[in-house]
């Protein structure tokens, strides 16, 4: 049953993961033995994660590299085939997200969520596919979102771009599962992590931020998510032990999208 679940030998790329979920889902991957690769729009990123990697005893590759960029991406590619090996999973985990209602936001920054969130696991995962098919095999794993599911203010085009890479990884599912490749996606809850530090901050008057309420009433589990949270159903849609699973979208947000919440 260890095997099942072992990475060792793997190649796996994890984008945008210098911190947070994405370094959390790698720190993950390296322990069940993968060999772990990441990128980050700058150098000084990229460091720093090199960094937070070592501190945790991890040999990590770690390259500079803009996910909605097709060429620098295919470049990418082929430089961690020719310096590290062929790629057997990836995850794409880089995402940006503007809380902005929906007749303020403007055109440009509609397309600069869906760029970075949908565009970009596109232009990646087209890039790993063809040496996937080559060597036999093959795990891509979508960082999707309760959005994926769920509307909510100020996000519209955060939910459009994480309900469109639900349904790309369906298609990834259908276009490529002849080839012994596996494409699924984890759907987080809400995760404490330093970007939604400022929503769980204890108020003046010694009570929760409305949000962090918000989110404890409407969570079975009664409290937000760890990054760590994470890593397990990450290992094992990236592991031996998911070969039949194709096409599924695994919500990992302590019931919330299973609970209609408490009677006021």
């Amino acid at each position: 049953m260890n095997n099942l679940f072992s990475l060792e030998g793997k190649v796996a790329l994890v984008t945008g993961a210098s911190y947070g979920i994405g370094f959390a889902i790698a720190s993950a991957m390296a322990d069940a033995g993968a060999t772990i690769v990441f990128n980050d729009i700058k150098q000084e990123l990229v460091d720093k994660g090199l960094a937070a990697y070592a501190e945790k005893g991890i040999k990590a590759h770690g390259y500079v590299a803009d996910v909605t960029d097709e060429d620098a991406v295919n470049a990418l590619v082929a430089r961690i085939e020719a310096e590290v090996g062929v790629i057997d999973i990836l995850v794409n985990n880089a995402g940006i997200i503007k809380r902005i209602p929906m007749c303020e936001m403007t055109a440009a920054q509609f397309r600069q969520v869906i760029d970075v969130d949908l565009n970009a696991p596109f232009i990646v995962a087209k890039a790993v596919i063809p040496s996937m098919i080559k060597k036999g095999h093959g795990k891509i794993i979508n960082i999707c979102s309760m959005m994926s599911e769920l509307g909510r203010e100020t996000v519209s085009a955060y939910a459009a771009a994480k309900g469109g890479l639900k349904m790309l990884t369906k298609n990834i599912c259908s276009e490529y599962g002849q080839y012994n490749i596996q494409c699924n996606g984890i759907g987080p809850g809400y995760i404490a992590t330093p970007q939604t530090a400022p929503l769980r901050e204890i108020q003046p008057d010694g009570s929760r931020h409305p949000f962090d309420q918000f989110i404890i009433a409407k969570t079975p589990a009664e409290r937000w998510g760890n990054a760590e949270d994470l890593g397990g159903p990450a290992v094992f849609l990236a592991s031996d032990a998911s070969n039949f699973v194709n096409g599924h979208i695994l919500y990992v947000d302590g019931g919330i999208l299973a609970y209609i919440g408490k009677q006021p």
